[in-house]
C-alpha cells in the first residue's frame, strides 16, 4: 500500500468556488481520489473534496508564501 501525502479529510463548512481544470489535471485528480479512497478505506472517490486540502498543503509547504504571510504581505 502506498502512503499518500494527503491524509484523512477534515469535515468543515465549505465555501463554494467554481474552477476550470485542464483535462490532464482533472484525470490525475480522479486517479488520486480513487487511490486516496482505497488507502483510507472509503468505497467512493470524491475528487472535488481533495482540491481544498491539496491547495492548503501546497501553500503550507511554500516557504516564500509563509514568509510573506508572516510579514503581513499575504
Amino acid at each position: 500500500m502506498t502512503k499518500l501525502k494527503l491524509g484523512v479529510l477534515i469535515d468543515e463548512k465549505p465555501v463554494r468556488m467554481t474552477v476550470e481544470l485542464p483535462a490532464p489535471v482533472h484525470r490525475d485528480l480522479i486517479a488520486y481520489a480513487a487511490l486516496h479512497a482505497r488507502e483510507n478505506g472509503h468505497d467512493q472517490a470524491q475528487p472535488e473534496r481533495l482540491v481544498a486540502p491539496i491547495l492548503a498543503m501546497f501553500m503550507a509547504e511554500d516557504r516564500e508564501f509563509a514568509k510573506g504571510k508572516r510579514e503581513g504581505k499575504g
